[in-house]
């Protein structure tokens, strides 16, 4: 059974292995080969560089096997990251993870969420009711990604 819990400093190696899967198999048809190796070079983590998810609100979902999935929000409503094993896509990892992030969005007093999406993420976000602001090509690690800002507006707090 699937639960979602807060993100822990021990999960870092479960979080950059679904990173890496979710980017080099999961995103396969919409991203070349020589993208996804810049985007996810390897299944460890940078041990070099601090945890950046460490400094954001971020969500695990995880079930018998281990972690299948992560989303994580930074203060000024960003959603940083959002990716899910290619095995779980389209069971509802993504949605119970989204649920976490709206619900905490919300109490935080955050009226406006954005998002740079993939091409996967963007058919996410666009059945939760975001809107596309723009495409964009993005260009990081010698690459040039086809990415899209999009922005849901939650309204003020009375």
């Amino acid at each position: 059974m699937m639960q979602v819990r807060a993100y822990r400093p021990e999960d870092r190696t479960a979080k950059a292995l679904v990173f890496y899967r979710a980017v080099r198999e999961g995103a396969a048809s919409f991203y070349d080969a020589a993208q996804r190796a810049a985007w996810a070079p390897a299944p460890e983590p940078d041990w070099d560089e601090p945890d950046p998810q460490m400094d954001q609100w971020c969500w695990v979902a995880e079930d018998d096997r281990g972690m299948t999935g992560f989303m994580s929000l930074d203060r000024e409503g960003y959603l940083d990251m959002a990716f899910v094993l290619p095995e779980v896509m389209g069971k509802g990892v993504a949605q119970a993870l989204y649920g976490a992030l709206l619900d905490h969005a919300r109490a935080e007093g955050l009226s406006r969420l954005t998002v740079r999406a993939s091409h996967l993420a963007r058919r996410f976000f666009e059945k939760q009711g975001w809107r596309l602001d723009a495409a964009e090509n993005y260009a990081a690690d010698g690459q040039i990604y086809e990415t899209f800002l999009m922005s849901l507006d939650l309204g003020s707090r009375p």
